[in-house]
């Protein structure tokens, strides 16, 4: 197995890069998230990898944080979770904003990300609720931060408020939240839980 790659970056071309390590170019694919981090070609790069074997392929898949690399195991896992549907998760989220998908049984975040329908975003939330708090945190490693977004204040607010998360969620997710503030979305969906 290859847990990790350090060498030059050669070429970059949404989502595969090659990586030359001591005149070997390894061709890496990457989430969008480790994609968009990347140093200009010809600079020095590390990343954590994993490499998946069928029958057809050997393919190699790269990270820049081993809580990346982590959760995308995690995801390979799940019955008719793919690298493809691995990949596209991490794209569309960072690994906090997705435990917090978890946690909060939000499925309608998770259909938002393409190739992820109802059954499989439902799926995903069961089968990771508790792999979820064994994904590791690297020694060492920054911490994730979650971009907080009024949808995601309003959630909170609404639990701290003694709501259930799955409630939260059906309220809000009925909702066009789209350009409002967390008091906006708070107050709206207040109103329709008291009818």
């Amino acid at each position: 197995m290859i847990g990790s790659l350090r060498g030059k970056l050669t070429s970059k071309q949404a989502p595969q890069i090659i990586i030359e390590c001591h005149g070997v170019g390894y061709e890496v694919e990457t989430p969008m998230s480790t994609f968009l981090d990347l140093p200009s070609i010809g600079d020095d790069l590390f990343l954590f990898t994993h490499l998946l074997v069928r029958e057809d392929a050997q393919t190699l898949y790269g990270f820049s944080t081993e809580n990346e690399r982590s959760l995308f195991r995690s995801l390979l896992r799940i019955s008719g979770v793919g690298a493809k549907m691995g990949l596209a998760i991490l794209s569309a989220m960072s690994v906090a904003d997705f435990q917090r998908c978890v946690e909060y049984e939000d499925a309608a975040t998770l259909v938002k990300i393409p190739g992820v329908g109802k059954k499989t975003a439902e799926r995903l939330i069961i089968e990771m609720r508790d792999k979820i708090e064994k994904t590791p945190t690297a020694p060492g490693a920054a911490a994730v931060t979650v971009e907080s977004s009024p949808r995601s204040e309003a959630v909170d607010a609404l639990i701290a408020l003694g709501y259930k998360a799955v409630e939260v969620n059906k309220l809000i997710g009925t909702m066009d939240v789209d350009g409002q503030t967390a008091e906006d979305i708070i107050r709206q969906a207040l109103r329709q839980a008291a009818r």
